[in-house]
């Protein structure tokens, strides 16, 4: 945290009441709490605001569940750090806990007080990675001495070490590693199949099972790596926007070189995420027509086509058409899959197991209405379809891995796995 530090972190309670707190370095009052009080908890959530100073002191601050999270330092600190450390500390009490709340912290005392000092030093950041810090904190009380002398010998290595996430020893009787590339499509269709906004959101996740200190580089069909090298490709190249990596990733190698370039975390981590604002045609279109709408009863037509390739298969495919508040008596036809009335939620579900690229299916569904007319009963036609799926083997980017490097000095041979997903995000058509 580059300047200065925290001065101390609260846990408070709903009522801004401390159910645990560390002091790192005495420069705090004991009214801190009151006004967290008086600038948080007491004012309309539009007047809110998660960072705020007052008297040379600012607060930072973070609800999970039932309690804030709240960071307060002396002077001018580095917020978004801050605000990093918070959300990276929140993940490691939640992979402890399970459920990180009031009353898995009050039941958590000792292991959160050396979570807190063995998290941030004097006010300033040390090991965050969750791995490492299971290492030497345990949740088991009686563990035997050699296996802690062990888990200390890790725990220097890795923390003197540039590598902090990843302890010396590692070793597997096989070595091998998994990259899945995910791809979520947020898609927003006006009734006439105009695309009013398409989104792809990228996560690129890795399963290392990997022995020693292995170096790892991973290319991409990236444009603008092409075009810093002066190559061409006969295949698609993609433009990335926001890109998030793991700290493992040598930022400096990226910058100025565009290479993916890292010493992978043991076990599964979210190796970088990424952003496309780009124009996407719907992957499945579904139209809804509502053939007969009378005081008795409503009938539909649900039409649903998938344009993509023959080759690709959508799998898990659920398709939300909103009917109105106060449908009884359903009746539905479909050449494929099953549909099913949700009266809570006041919709039908239509789901089709396995639909093939450039197939298309219909449906029929009939209600009727009770003889006393609900006041909401045309709202329906404003909510707009949604559309649940996920179709392996498939990017809608069109992002490749074209190659993932594997080195380590003792020179073993080590297997590289890739797997495209493409599903849904925010999905919405709009009725007729």
């Amino acid at each position: 945290m580059s300047g200065l530090g925290c001065s101390a972190i609260y846990f408070l309670d709903q009522k801004g009441k401390i159910i645990i707190s560390r002091d790192y370095r005495g420069e705090v009052g004991s009214n801190i709490t009151e006004k967290f009080q008086r600038k948080v908890l007491e004012l309309d959530d539009r007047l809110v605001k998660p960072v705020f100073t007052e008297k040379d002191i600012t607060y930072m601050w973070i609800r999970v569940n039932n309690i804030y999270i709240v960071a307060v330092a002396k002077g001018n600190p580095n917020v978004a750090l801050v605000f990093s450390f918070l959300y990276r500390m929140q993940e490691v009490f939640t992979d402890y806990f399970k459920e990180l709340e009031d009353e898995s912290l009050r039941d958590n005392f000792v292991i959160t007080y050396e979570l807190l000092d063995e998290m941030m030093d004097h006010g300033y950041p040390q090991i965050t990675e969750v791995k490492i810090l299971k290492e030497y904190i345990k949740t088991e009380a009686n563990k035997i001495a050699k296996e802690q002398k062990i888990s200390q010998a890790k725990l220097s290595t890795a923390v003197t070490n540039v590598v902090s996430w990843r302890p010396d020893g590692i070793k597997h009787p096989k070595n091998e590693i998994f990259l899945d590339v995910i791809e979520k499509l947020n898609l927003l269709v006006s009734a006439n199949g105009n695309v009013l906004r398409s989104e792809i959101l990228g996560t690129v996740r890795m399963k290392s099972f990997l022995s020693g200190m292995p170096e790892l580089k991973l290319g991409l069909n990236d444009k603008v790596l092409f075009e810093m090298t002066g190559r061409t490709s006969r295949g698609k190249l993609i433009e990335l926007e926001d890109i998030k990596f793991h700290q493992c990733v040598r930022l400096n190698k990226f910058e100025t070189e565009r290479n993916i370039s890292f010493i992978p975390p043991d076990g599964e981590f979210e190796l970088m995420t990424y952003r496309l604002d780009t124009q996407v045609k719907p992957l499945i279109w579904v139209e809804c027509i509502v053939e007969s709408f009378s005081r008795s009863k409503i009938e539909y037509l649900v039409k649903a086509k998938t344009q993509f390739k023959s080759k690709s298969i959508a799998n898990n495919v659920e398709i939300f058409v909103s009917v109105p508040s106060d449908v009884d008596s359903p009746v539905f036809k479909s050449n494929v899959g099953t549909v099913k009335y949700v009266p809570d939620q006041n919709c039908m579900v239509w789901c089709i197991k396995q639909f093939q690229g450039r197939k298309e299916f219909l449906m029929r569904a009939q209600f009727g209405f009770p003889s006393v007319e609900a006041e909401e009963r045309q709202k329906y036609s404003r909510v707009p379809i949604q559309v649940k799926f996920e179709i392996p083997y498939f990017t809608v980017s069109g992002i490749q891995v074209r190659y993932l490097k594997i080195v380590e000095k003792s020179g073993y041979q080590a297997l590289p796995w890739v797997r495209y997903i493409t599903q849904n995000g925010d999905y919405q058509i709009r009725m007729n």
